[in-house]
C-alpha cells in the first residue's frame, strides 16, 4: 500500500516513520500529482492556518476534496482534524474549535478509550488541541475528553484531536491502514 503524508508543514516526518514501521510505502505529498495512486492520506498536526495557505498555494484544495470524495481513507490529526472540517476542506461533517483546550502551556496527555481500538487505553498527546464542537448525523464519535469529542469517523475519514505519531502505540495507524487495505485490495484485484 502507498500512503501519502501531507508534507507542507507540521509533524509529517513522525507519521511517515510510524507508517513505514507498519510496512506501508510512504509518499510525501506537496503538489497535486503526489496524490496519484494513493491508498490513503494522512493530514498531520501543525499550524492549521499555515497548512491552509500551503494547500491553497500548491493548488491542492480541489484535489484533496476529490481524493476524499472518491473514498480514499484520510486520517487527520490535530490540525488535520481542523482541515477536514466544514469551514476548511469541507469533506467531513464536523466543526472544529481550534486551540479548544488552551494554548501551548495547557498541552496534556490522556488515556483514551477509543471505539474500534482493542486492548488498553490509548495514550494521547494533546498539543494546542482542537475538539469537535458539532457534527452531523453520519459522523460517529469515537472518544471524548472532559465531555468534548476528540476522535470521530465518517465513512473513509478518521479525525483525531491528538498526536498518535508521538508515542509508541501504533494501533490508531493500524486502524487507518486497515481502511486503506480495503481500498488497496479493491484496486489490486482482491489481494490485500
Amino acid at each position: 500500500m502507498t500512503i501519502g503524508v501531507l508534507a507542507l508543514q507540521g509533524g509529517f516526518a513522525a507519521h511517515a516513520r510510524m507508517l513505514r514501521s507498519l510496512g506501508a510505502e510512504v509518499r510525501e505529498v506537496r503538489v497535486p500529482g503526489d496524490l496519484d495512486g494513493l491508498d490513503g492520506l494522512v493530514i498531520p498536526g501543525g499550524e492549521s492556518t499555515t497548512m491552509t495557505l500551503g494547500i491553497e498555494r500548491e493548488g491542492l484544495t480541489e484535489p484533496l476534496r476529490a481524493l476524499a470524495a472518491a473514498g480514499t481513507p484520510v486520517l487527520g490529526t490535530c490540525a488535520g482534524l481542523i482541515l477536514l472540517d466544514r469551514k476548511h476542506l469541507g469533506v467531513m461533517d464536523i466543526e472544529a474549535r481550534r486551540n479548544a483546550f488552551g494554548r501551548q502551556v495547557r498541552s496534556f496527555e490522556a488515556d483514551l478509550e477509543l471505539d474500534g481500538i482493542d486492548g488498553p487505553r490509548l495514550r494521547a498527546v494533546f498539543i494546542r488541541a482542537p475538539w469537535i464542537a458539532s457534527h452531523g448525523d453520519d459522523v460517529q464519535m469515537l472518544a471524548a475528553v472532559e465531555g468534548h469529542a476528540v476522535a470521530a469517523q465518517q465513512d473513509n475519514l478518521l479525525a483525531v484531536a491528538f498526536h498518535p505519531e508521538l508515542g509508541p502505540d501504533t494501533r490508531l495507524h493500524e486502524r487507518f491502514l486497515a481502511l486503506g487495505a480495503v481500498r488497496y485490495a479493491a484496486s489490486s484485484g482482491g489481494a490485500a
